[in-house]
């Protein structure tokens, strides 16, 4: 495995980021963007639990909605 792709959006509902690993069951939140950072980590580090072979690359992927008035 290359790398860990996270889809980031902004959380609507309660302000801040929710992050979500495609093709694995990782999942995350955090109020800033240095916050949603640490948490991605450490969901990754729990989720493989150190006996797991991971990747060493963490994608982030920005997903971001623009409304523009017609």
């Amino acid at each position: 495995m290359k790398e860990i792709v996270f889809e980031i959006t902004d959380d609507e509902v309660d302000g801040g980021y929710s992050a979500s690993a495609l093709g694995f069951g990782i999942h995350t939140q955090g109020d800033s963007l240095h916050e949603i950072r640490r948490n991605i980590r450490e969901a990754v580090d729990c989720y493989f639990g150190g006996t797991i072979p991971r990747s060493e690359l963490i994608r982030l992927h920005f997903v971001r909605d623009e409304i523009l008035e017609a």
